[in-house]
C-alpha cells in the first residue's frame, strides 16, 4: 500500500498589488511514497517544499490536483490521527515548558490522563532533552525549540511522519540524534516524509528521493538507482610501491599523487582495473584501497537543478 500519492499536485499564488498575477510555486507534483520508507523531498529554497507539505498538511488547498495519504484523500480525520508533522519553522506558546507544552498536544490527541505522562516522558527522551524539558520554551534555543518541534510530531505515534526542514538549527550532534531517530521510526514501521536541502542526510537516510526545483519534480527515484551511475574511474591508494612500478603505472593513470614515500593515490580510467592491481601485486605493492568513483547525490542535485532553471531561462 503506498502511504502518500499525489497526481497533478498544482498550487498558484496571486502576486503583486495593483494588478495581480498567479505565481505557480508548485507545478503539477507527481509522486508515490511506499509505506514504511525515508523519502527525502530535496530542493533548494523557494523549490515549492514546504507548499507541497502543506498542501499535504491541508493548511493549504491545491489550484489544481489531488492527493490520497493511506489510500484516503487528504483532509480524511481518521487519517490525520494518525500523521505527525513538523513545520519548518515551529512556532509554540513559549510561556510554557516542553512537558507542559507536550501535555497540552497529548490531551488534543485524546490520549488518557495515565498515559500523558509516560508518553510525554519517553519522546523527550528520545529527542535528548533533559532537565531542560522543566524550562519554559522562552529561554531555548532554537535547536531545543526544534527538538521539542520533532517531540510533538511523534508524540502520537504516528504511521507517517512529515518533517519540513528537520535539521535547521541544530547542531552536529542534534543532527546525529535526528537521524538516528529518524531511521528508529523506519524501523518500527512508520513513514517518514522529510523536506531538506542539505544533501548528506538524503544520502545517509533516503531509501527514495523526489528533487524539486521552481516548483516541478525533475527527478525522483529510489536511491540506489539515482546514484548507480556507471564507474566515471577508480581510485587506488597504494603503499611499499617500486619505482620501476610506478613508472610502468604512470603512462596508466589519469592522476597521481604522493602521500608518503612508496605511498601513492592513483586515479585510473573507467576500465577494469584488476590487470594493474596484479601488475602492482606482483611487483611487491600493497594495495590499500580501491573504490570506484562514481557521482554523489549533490553532483546530480546539482545538475538538475541547473538544467531547469536553464530550460526556464531559454523560454523567457
Amino acid at each position: 500500500m503506498l502511504a502518500i500519492e499525489t497526481e497533478g499536485l498544482t498550487k498558484d499564488y496571486l502576486v503583486g498589488f495593483w494588478r495581480p498575477r498567479p505565481y505557480r510555486a508548485l507545478d503539477s507534483l507527481t509522486l508515490q511514497v511506499a509505506e514504511g520508507e525515508v523519502f527525502g523531498f530535496l530542493g533548494p529554497n523557494g523549490a515549492g517544499k514546504s507548499t507541497a507539505i502543506k498542501l499535504l498538511m491541508q493548511l493549504i488547498y491545491p489550484t489544481s490536483g489531488h492527493a490520497r495519504i493511506l489510500g484516503q484523500p487528504v483532509g480524511d480525520l481518521g487519517v490525520k490521527r494518525r500523521l505527525g508533522f513538523l513545520a519548518e519553522t515551529p512556532s509554540f506558546y513559549d510561556y510554557l515548558t516542553a512537558e507542559e507544552l507536550l501535555d497540552y498536544f497529548a490531551r488534543l490527541f485524546g490520549i488518557a490522563a495515565h498515559e500523558r505522562k509516560a508518553r510525554v516522558s519517553a519522546v523527550l527522551d528520545e529527542v535528548g532533552l533533559g532537565r531542560e524539558r522543566r524550562l519554559r520554551l522562552r529561554s531555548y534555543s532554537k535547536g531545543m525549540v526544534q527538538r521539542v518541534g520533532i517531540a510533538q510530531a511523534i508524540l502520537n505515534q504516528p504511521d507517517i511522519v512529515f518533517f519540513d526542514e528537520p535539521m535547521s538549527g541544530l547542531d552536529p550532534l542534534g543532527r546525529r540524534d535526528v537521524r538516528q531517530l529518524m531511521l528508529r521510526l523506519r524501523d518500527r514501521g512508520c513513514t517518514v516524509f522529510f523536506s531538506s536541502h542539505i544533501l548528506s542526510d538524503a544520502e545517509t537516510l533516503c531509501s527514495q528521493v523526489g528533487i524539486v526545483a521552481q516548483g516541478k519534480l525533475v527527478a525522483g527515484g529510489r536511491l540506489s538507482e539515482l546514484l548507480a551511475f556507471e564507474s566515471k574511474g577508480w581510485e587506488l591508494v597504494i603503499d611499499h610501491v617500486s619505482d620501476a612500478a610506478l613508472a610502468a603505472l604512470r603512462p596508466r593513470a589519469r592522476h597521481l599523487v604522493a602521500l608518503d614515500r612508496g605511498r601513492y593515490t592513483v586515479e585510473l580510467p573507467p576500465d577494469p582495473p584488476d590487470a594493474i592491481v596484479r601488475e602492482l601485486s606482483a611487483a611487491g605493492a600493497q594495495v590499500v584501497s580501491l573504490n570506484p568513483v562514481r557521482d554523489t547525490l549533490e553532483s546530480f542535485f546539482v545538475q538538475h537543478v541547473a538544467a531547469t532553471a536553464a530550460r526556464d531561462t531559454s523560454r523567457l
